[in-house]
């Protein structure tokens, strides 16, 4: 298959720029309601494994489908409402002295931010969220329900898994047909195991990184835990990102404490990249550091921050395909 296909477009050139012309041009105008389509998938993905074993002990398959929903929202109210509160306040605190954190910090590297400019703009900021809290407004009341929109895609998927495949496959030829059921269940395995890594990975660095802050001695550690958490989810540059935050706030205190926290930094990215990826992400992923760092940043030109998150995923599933065009 993957040679007819190589020839098919060989052949026919003019043809083949075209549909990569109209592709592109159809990717750029749905790309929300693509990258929508995609993340629910990948949940899905996630998912399938548990609702695979409920259903091997004759769960309904609807019982089977809510369950594991029911479980991650039970488990996500419980986290929220023990640390929201704590984390709050923290978020709020860490704020309110970050300019003299900044201050201290630049004037240390030879540099001054006088506090009427950090006054300025703050009050210019805080001025155009006010002339556009409508549009602000718009912004969150979009993603709440494009979160529930995903949920509600993926659960759809997940219950009616089987159709959506044999319709899918429908699409080919016969003979082919059995092929393209196996690559989408290669597909499933990918994304399901990238996901499912991606949050055992975060979870690992946001509590190792809270138990090391806090061992320091540094404040704020549980919401600088909580950014490291979140910028595990960006391969490569992400930890980097995550970690100036927290050395301004160490040499704020002394300049050999900003150099432990950096040190500390470095040594929980080691672990995780010597001990847990090779473990965990190296099945889902398996890609070249290079193609790694250049997915994102043509992900995030193309998709913005959403484009940066899912290029990881979007080339393993590309690869997976590739390998069985045959």
């Amino acid at each position: 298959m993957r040679k007819q296909f190589i020839n098919f477009f060989l052949k026919n050139q003019v043809l083949a720029a075209l549909l990569v012309v109209v592709t592109f041009w159809a990717i750029i105008a749905m790309r929300e309601i693509i990258v929508a389509l995609f993340v629910s998938y990948i949940i899905m993905s996630a998912i399938y494994p548990v609702v695979k074993f409920l259903r091997s002990h004759n769960v309904p398959r609807p019982l089977a489908a809510t369950i594991p929903y029911l479980i991650t929202i039970a488990v996500l109210v419980l986290i929220i409402i023990s640390i929201l509160p704590f984390f709050i306040s923290q978020v709020s605190a860490l704020l309110a002295i970050l300019p003299g954190y900044l201050n201290h910090d630049i004037d240390f590297f030879g540099a001054r931010i006088h506090s009427s400019q950090i006054n300025s703009l703050a009050t210019n900021e805080l001025g155009n969220i006010g002339s556009n809290a409508i549009s602000v407004t718009t912004r969150v009341f979009g993603g709440v329900v494009s979160a529930v929109s995903i949920f509600a895609i993926s659960f759809y998927l997940l219950l009616y898994r089987e159709t959506v495949i044999d319709s899918f496959a429908g699409l080919f030829p016969k003979k082919n047909q059995a092929k393209v059921k196996r690559t989408v269940e290669q597909v499933e395995d990918k994304l399901g195991n990238w996901l499912r890594g991606q949050i055992v990975l975060s979870a690992f660095i946001g509590i190792l990184t809270w138990v090391v802050l806090t061992a320091i001695g540094i404040e704020f550690a549980l919401p600088l835990a909580v950014t490291a958490a979140l910028f595990e989810i960006v391969p490569t540059i992400g930890p980097i990102i995550s970690a100036i935050p927290a050395v301004f706030v160490a040499l704020s205190i002394s300049p050999f404490l900003g150099i432990v926290v950096a040190v500390s930094y470095f040594f929980i990215q080691f672990i995780e990249n010597h001990v847990l990826v090779p473990r965990i992400m190296q099945r889902a992923v398996g890609l070249n550091p290079i193609v790694i760092i250049l997915s994102i940043i043509i992900g995030g030109k193309l998709l913005g921050m959403a484009g940066a998150l899912l290029a990881i995923p979007f080339i393993s599933l590309l690869v997976v395909v590739y390998k069985n065009l045959e």
